[in-house]
């Protein structure tokens, strides 16, 4: 039997054989070349932003079908063609939902002008291409986002209401009892260690080791890594783990670590559902996601050590610079206190 990662690999790399049968031929190759240094789910991404791009040039530049395009269609495309790719992100629609007009912020114009450069690096890198017309073009200037945790007692707040389900409604009560220890060991999970609510999702019972207080997690990239916890994560695992020995998975599902009401691997949605439901009992003013408490985290980790390699290395950044990005400022914040650590005259 697949286990769960497998089985995700599995169907991702069904589902990217499907859409590549609709893209040029020489996009075979460049995803041969990325396999190595990517995961499933990355490449599949990657195939959409491409199915996207590929739409674009053939209605609105070339005008053949996406299937026809030659790498010597490709030696036309210029720094333009790449702008006005960027233009109509802003809003176009899918001809398999003519209804729903699709908008991309700078966040995924980013994203998406990534993949098609990674793909123009690829077939200037193999000759395809005299040039790469994305070098001339500028990334979208995305505005630096405040970064939004909860504070001590809010945390504190929100783990007694998972725990008691006090201020939920009566409907809500009567799951409440079937799914508290659960909840409480998710929500202690992601504040306790910081890891992605796919992680989660993806963890296994055979995962956790109570003798080490270690979790195995696959991360972003495809690396496996051991995430150590502290005693309240360890008591709210335990609890669960308890429970998890009495529940009778559905067939597929019986090695998944957390379950939900259908007896199934509970999903990404149900625990950003979950996070979202809890958090807002006790705070309006924060819209709180699992990705939230993953940055409450990390806050709070850096604060203690002062250490953004170690911050880098738990929370899974392949790029140190990409952690040192989200807490900037409270680099700023050691160095006004470095500023009086020094005294000139005694």
């Amino acid at each position: 039997m697949l286990t769960y990662r497998e089985n995700q690999n599995a169907q991702n790399t069904l589902k990217l054989r499907e859409l590549l049968k609709t893209l040029p031929q020489f996009v075979a190759g460049y995803f041969r070349s990325v396999s190595d240094k990517t995961s499933s789910r990355t490449r599949l991404a990657y195939a959409y932003d491409l199915r996207l791009f590929f739409t674009f040039l053939s209605e609105e530049i070339l005008h053949i079908p996406p299937v026809e395009i030659t790498t010597d269609d490709m030696k036309k495309i210029d720094d333009t063609h790449i702008e006005e790719f960027m233009e109509y992100l802003s809003y176009y629609v899918q001809a398999e939902n003519p209804n729903t007009p699709i908008q991309n912020a700078l966040a995924g114009k980013s994203r998406k002008l990534a993949t098609v450069s990674s793909l123009f690096k690829h077939l200037y890198k193999r000759k395809h291409i005299p040039a790469n017309p994305v070098e001339l073009v500028d990334f979208p200037r995305i505005a630096e986002k405040h970064i939004t945790i909860l504070e001590v007692d809010e945390i504190a707040k929100l783990l007694d209401e998972v725990d008691s389900g006090e201020n939920l409604t009566q409907h809500q009560k009567n799951y409440h009892a079937r799914t508290r220890l659960r909840d409480v060991a998710i929500i202690t999970l992601l504040l306790g260690t910081g890891m992605r609510v796919s992680e989660c999702v993806g963890l296994d019972i055979a995962d956790l080791d109570f003798e080490t207080n270690g979790l195995r997690v696959v991360r972003k990239g495809g690396d496996e890594m051991i995430l150590y916890f502290g005693d309240e994560v360890h008591k709210a695992l335990h609890d669960y783990h308890d429970h998890r020995k009495e529940l009778d998975p559905l067939e597929g599902h019986e090695n998944a670590l957390f379950l939900s009401l259908q007896s199934r691997r509970i999903t990404d949605r149900a625990i950003q559902k979950l996070v979202k439901k809890y958090a807002g009992l006790i705070t309006q003013l924060k819209k709180i996601s699992p990705h939230k408490l993953r940055s409450t985290f990390g806050t709070r980790l850096y604060t203690e050590t002062g250490d953004i390699y170690l911050v880098a290395n738990v929370l899974g950044h392949s790029d140190v610079n990409t952690t040192r990005k989200h807490y900037a400022k409270m680099d700023d914040t050691y160095r006004r206190k470095a500023a009086n650590v020094v005294k000139l005259r005694d």
